[in-house]
């Protein structure tokens, strides 16, 4: 009997051949994206974004919205990689670059997929000690099991683990939804916000920095070039244009509802913390807080968002860390050692008694140390003819996507020149 995923890739076959067409023929193309997104919903971006509410009201939502625009550039540059070249960026790398520098990279890229799935775990670990009042190492422990769980559904194609995910997403915007229902949010000043740059003070620029460099996450872009790679048959090139067409489309749309979710976080922690409660940082502050300014509901809504996106972020996090690990070294990894290899760092800073959102947010500056590495290996790829053929990048996006890669490396710089202590003139 044909799996999920076999109807799946043969209902688009049929549209590719234009034998099937309707809004729910389009829908078979929805999954990549998505799972990709969770990367920008992540509990990396929960603090950054609640300080940047809390601290300065609504005057940071420009930097959401200029962030997931380039976002959604370089997600789109991934998945044209894997749909055209049917390899994903890890395999690309190691087919056309020098040995010793495939080594570096793949390790680079290992100690990210650590540090990104450190604060994912750590993300759904806090949110369930927090609603169900558990010591932490017992929320880790029932992460751990779930996520593990989830993962196993991957032996069963791709559909199911994308429909997984999309469920998650669907919970984390759901949760959003009614926060900005119970807060009373000022929507003239978040439009105002959101269509005015300004950076009030020092403080505010490295807040915007870390929102801009948690952004682009090294392991997404891997992963999505992995995600398009073999999900449909290609008979020819008029073939990936369609897949192209389909894969951008897939692309704003995922990305402008992890945008809005990121808005909608900030857009709480303005309404409920910047009148009086400006120096809220912590998720655990957060949580404490909300209760008696907006209501049990509002602290429980916030708390269960959290959990959906530790445990769907962790679960692509190790997928992710699989694919990077199979590509670089052409190694197969049971899911188990690869979930074990994430998890034990995460189990050794808690037992170590590190502050769990310090943790989270160094675990934002080893990401930042990380990110050249694709994101400068997926603009060399892309640009290159022997590579991508006749769906090589044009001179538009390459300016346009070299322009948001110096932007986000030259912020990443700033916050991590702030964070190690260097000089910045700008700063002080």
């Amino acid at each position: 009997m044909p799996t999920l995923s076999d109807r799946t890739q043969t209902g688009i076959s049929a549209v590719l051949r234009g034998d099937a067409r309707g809004w729910r023929s389009r829908l078979l193309f929805a999954g990549p994206a998505i799972i990709a997104s969770i990367a920008y919903m992540d509990p990396g971006n929960y603090a950054t974004n609640i300080q940047a509410g809390a601290g300065y009201g609504y005057k940071l939502l420009w930097i959401v919205l200029l962030a997931n625009l380039i976002a959604m550039l370089f997600q789109a540059l991934s998945a044209r990689l894997g749909i055209v070249t049917g390899k994903n960026l890890a395999e690309i790398s190691r087919d056309h670059l020098p040995r010793t520098l495939v080594w570096v990279m793949w390790a680079i890229s290992e100690v990210a997929a650590m540090a990104t799935d450190l604060a994912e775990f750590l993300g759904g670990a806090i949110g369930l000690a927090l609603l169900f009042d558990l010591p932490l190492i017992v929320g880790m422990a029932i992460t751990a099991i779930v996520t593990y769980s989830i993962l196993l559904f991957e032996s069963r194609g791709f559909r199911p683990m994308e429909l997984i995910i999309a469920a998650f997403v669907g919970v984390i915007g759901l949760c959003y939804l009614a926060e900005v229902l119970i807060a009373p949010v000022d929507w003239a000043a978040a439009g105002i916000g959101m269509m005015t740059p300004a950076l009030p003070d020092s403080m505010a620029l490295t807040i915007a920095v870390g929102i801009i460099g948690a952004t682009v996450m090294p392991h997404a872009i891997y992963l999505h070039s992995g995600l398009t790679q073999s999900r449909a048959v290609v008979r020819h090139d008029a073939d990936r244009r369609k897949l192209l067409r389909f894969s951008n489309i897939e692309v704003v749309l995922a990305l402008a509802v992890a945008g809005m979710i990121n808005m909608a976080m900030v857009m709480m922690a303005a309404s409920a913390f910047h009148q009086g409660h400006a120096d809220v940082a912590e998720i655990e502050t957060a949580y404490h807080t909300l209760t008696p300014l907006l209501g049990a509901a509002a602290a429980v809504f916030f708390l269960t968002s959290l959990i959906a996106s530790g445990i769907s972020s962790s679960v692509v996090g190790t997928m992710a860390g699989q694919m990077i690990m199979q590509g670089f070294l052409h190694f197969h990894v049971p899911i188990w050692l690869r979930r074990l290899v994430t998890m034990v760092p995460a189990f050794a800073v808690v037992a170590a008694g590190v502050n769990a959102t310090q943790a989270l947010v160094m675990s934002q500056v080893v990401l930042s140390i990380a990110l050249p590495v694709p994101m400068l290996a997926l603009l060399y790829f892309s640009s290159r003819s022997d590579v991508m053929g006749a769906f090589r990048i044009n001179r538009l996006l390459r300016i346009l996507a070299t322009l948001g890669a110096c932007m986000v490396l030259g912020l990443n710089f700033v916050l991590l020149a702030d964070t190690f202590g260097m000089p910045i003139p700008f700063l002080d």
